[in-house]
């Protein structure tokens, strides 16, 4: 299994990050993490990132009931900003309705989408 360098958790709800950062750390999962708590954190953050060549995660988990700016709004401009590097995306959201799903398949970027809570298996899947 490999190991990610930086993962990066983008949500709102503090349960659900200390909850995922405490399965990653117990899984080996990652070296780091990046948090924010709405797109737009993350959005501003990221593209300083790719701006400045700092080393970006190589993963993002990305909520998407959120203030500020929801998960849609960050995929939307986040596709925007020229990057290099590949970043795996996954939807990690409590919302099973259809048509978020169907729409996370519209986002080329999108890898998977998950139901939350995420488990230690899904993240040992991920880490194949």
């Amino acid at each position: 299994m490999r190991k990610f360098d930086i993962a990066c958790i983008i949500d709102d709800d503090p349960i659900f990050i200390f909850g995922t950062k405490r399965i990653m750390q117990l899984a080996n999962f990652c070296e780091g993490f990046l948090i924010f708590h709405n797109g737009k954190e993350a959005y501003d953050k990221l593209k300083a990132i790719i701006i400045t060549g700092e080393k970006l995660p190589d993963l993002i988990l990305l909520d998407l009931n959120m203030p500020i700016w929801d998960g849609w709004q960050f995929l939307d401009e986040f596709i925007q900003i020229p990057n290099e590097k590949s970043i795996t995306i996954y939807i990690v959201t409590s919302s099973v309705d259809p048509e978020d799903i169907k729409k996370a398949e519209s986002y080329e970027i999108v890898s998977n989408y998950l139901v939350k809570p995420i488990k230690m298996e899904d993240l040992k899947k991920l880490m194949e």
